[in-house]
């Protein structure tokens, strides 16, 4: 391994707090696949790894914090801790995502897709997990993730701003949400689709989604602020108004 990615290396595991032995893993997990000769030498692999272990660390820690609660609504505060937008969120936070290596297509991009963003972290979590454990994995990631849960069961919504939407506006308006998909783009195994909030005549802001439920809860969140019944700050995090309930 030459002497700059060696450095390179060592900054990555300064970031994350823990020294590889195999450090071939830590290299592997921030080469995209537009930078690799061969798909499978790129990071997709240990993604497809660190994106089960992320479940699994998330789901055993809201199970041990919340004795109480129900499966719905662990699933809930588990779609909110595990998203792509949260793991984005880390990766950016860490500056993770300025170490990634992208094909000469991707380098003008600023900043990165949120996909490759989260990516990166998941792909990290692999590393960790075959380098050290799956203790190792989680005791990178639970300082991550506890705050992310713990705002996740506070916010009672636990993201789920369709179900927000549709109680209003049954209560308020006296009519049920409708969400239609104006538009749809990409292959048939990464698909993105555009879609819109529709209350009685009344249509909101469409938004872009890489599925029809993510695109949905999107449309639901943008129709909330329209309606001032939410607002959401830089680092994407919401906050609904009392009238919302």
């Amino acid at each position: 391994m030459q002497e700059d990615s060696l450095a390179r290396i060592e900054q990555i595991e300064n970031l994350i707090g823990y020294t590889f032995t195999d450090k071939s893993l830590l290299e592997r997990a921030f080469v995209h696949s537009s930078a690799s000769s061969c798909r499978v030498e790129s990071n997709e692999r240990l993604e497809f790894l660190g994106d089960s272990v992320l479940g699994l660390i998330a789901c055993q820690r809201i199970f041990n914090l919340y004795p109480d609660l129900l499966e719905g609504d662990m699933t809930k505060i588990k779609s909110a801790a595990v998203s792509r937008r949260t793991c984005a969120k880390l990766a950016r936070a860490m500056g993770l995502q300025k170490l990634l290596i992208v094909g000469k297509g991707m380098m003008g991009q600023a900043p990165l897709p949120q996909s490759l963003s989260a990516a990166v972290i998941e792909a990290v979590i692999g590393a960790l997990t075959l380098d050290g454990g799956f203790e190792a994995a989680e005791r990178f990631l639970l300082p991550l993730l506890d705050p992310v849960i713990e705002a996740a069961a506070e916010s009672g919504h636990q993201q789920n701003f369709k179900s927000v939407l549709q109680q209003h506006a049954q209560q308020a308006l006296e009519r049920s949400p409708g969400y239609r998909t104006l538009d749809e783009k990409g292959p048939d195994h990464s698909k993105c689709f555009k879609v819109c909030v529709e209350i009685g005549d009344r249509q909101f802001e469409a938004v872009w989604g890489q599925s029809k439920k993510e695109a949905e809860q999107q449309a639901a969140l943008t129709a909330l602020i329209e309606l001032g019944l939410a607002t959401q700050n830089d680092d994407g995090e919401v906050f609904l108004s009392d009238k919302a309930g």
